[in-house]
């Protein structure tokens, strides 16, 4: 199995469902070039992932239009879930779990 590929964020220790969908479906995108992430009023983008069941990275984005970065880590689970963390330069963190999302309507 791959990360590659969309995920959709279906929950977030540190923030409820209400918050992470506030702007957007919550997601989390790793591309061959590029990749990202948003939720509630926070996007992300870092680097491209190789073929692997496991990424660390460093983040660079917006927190609610001011300037955010931070780090974080994701990997499979045997159940074909995500789950990882989110990390804000001197400041939160949050872990995660996405289920992939392969829906045509929400443009990541």
């Amino acid at each position: 199995m791959s990360l590659k590929g969309r995920w959709r964020i279906v929950e977030m220790e540190a923030w409820d469902k209400d918050f992470l969908d506030l702007v957007e479906p919550a997601y989390i995108h790793f591309g061959d070039t590029s990749s990202e992430f948003a939720f509630g009023c926070v996007t992300g983008s870092f680097g491209f992932v190789d073929d692997n069941d496991a990424i660390a990275f460093d983040w660079d984005g917006a927190d609610e239009m001011d300037e955010a970065r931070g780090n974080g880590w994701a990997e499979l689970q045997d159940d074909g879930s995500l789950v990882g963390e989110i990390t804000f330069h001197n400041g939160d963190e949050s872990g995660f779990i996405a289920r992939r999302w392969e829906s045509s309507s929400t443009a990541c």
